[in-house]
């Protein structure tokens, strides 16, 4: 692929690379100085635009959260030319107004994991992105209005907690989250959100709500059934709205995603190991002239 060619990432679960429409579909098989991505990258064409797509957790659901690599998912992409990335997820709603079944775009995050690797700048090297405003706000408004046209019901902005999972949460944390004004939960989107930046990726989510956490006394406790259900459902509107939104994305990136690490890097050119720049390439080359 051509750096100067608009290419899209799509992360999100099993049946997102069956878009209707894509074209000239195959499998590219990476390998990166972080390890493998979760899976092949499958690659093509929708609406003339390029497409890599990946499966968050692996072909199966194979990959629990806290055992995903999202540094290799996300360097993948960068190796593969991908300017914007849009991850699709599962959420649980904090809101009584966020109904299972609605689009959420959100543009704020709160990390509650525990030691992910969610940086590329070790191993001798050290950078500080802006994340003030942690996803791009033209691709996100672009998917909120893609979600509109094609019949979602959205609401565009709002809190995204990131918890370690695997395990939904208790009574007690639903309740504390509540309190913090927090819309939905989640386990995934915020290491890609942080690494996108770093990678100079424009980044945001499409978020589906499939339940109401534990926190509601008048429905049921969120079970895996329940989550899949709303997510089969949820698979044709996600699809629709990406393939609407890439429609409208410009030939032109002018966001600050594009350039976060102008002046992010703060260690100097000849104190950073050959193996790291080497290692690197993709992300610092263009800083490292």
């Amino acid at each position: 692929m051509k750096m100067s060619e608009k290419v899209v990432g799509v992360i999100g679960g099993s049946g997102l690379y069956e878009m209707e429409g894509l074209k000239e579909v195959h499998t590219i098989s990476l390998k990166t100085p972080f390890g493998n991505p979760s899976d092949a990258l499958i690659v093509g064409r929708l609406e003339g635009v390029k497409v890599a797509f990946l499966p968050r957790h692996g072909k199966g659901h194979r990959i629990q959260p806290s055992s995903l690599n999202f540094r290799a998912n996300i360097y993948g992409m960068k190796k593969l030319g991908v300017q914007w990335i849009i991850g699709v997820s599962a959420v649980g709603s904090m809101k009584e107004s966020i109904h299972p079944g609605d689009m959420v775009i959100p543009n704020q995050f709160i990390d509650q994991t525990k030691g992910r690797p969610s940086t590329f700048f070790n191993d001798g090297i050290v950078g500080h992105v802006s994340f003030a405003d942690p996803v791009c706000p033209i691709l996100s408004q672009i998917l909120g209005e893609a979600g509109k046209e094609v019949g979602a019901t959205v609401h565009q902005g709002g809190t995204y907690i990131c918890i370690e999972g695997p395990q939904f949460s208790t009574r007690a944390e639903s309740r504390l989250y509540r309190a913090w004004g927090v819309d939905i939960i989640g386990m995934t989107n915020l290491p890609e959100a942080k690494l996108a930046r770093e990678a100079e990726i424009c980044y945001s989510t499409i978020a589906f709500a499939t339940d109401y956490d534990c926190w509601h006394e008048a429905v049921e406790d969120v079970s895996i059934g329940e989550v899949l259900r709303i997510l089969a459902q949820s698979a044709k509107i996600a699809k629709n709205a990406i393939g609407e939104a890439i429609k409208h994305l410009p030939e032109k990136r002018e966001c600050l995603c594009a350039n976060a690490l102008k002046y992010a890097l703060i260690t100097g050119k000849k104190f950073i190991p050959e193996k790291t720049k080497k290692d690197l390439e993709p992300i610092i080359g263009k800083y490292m002239k």
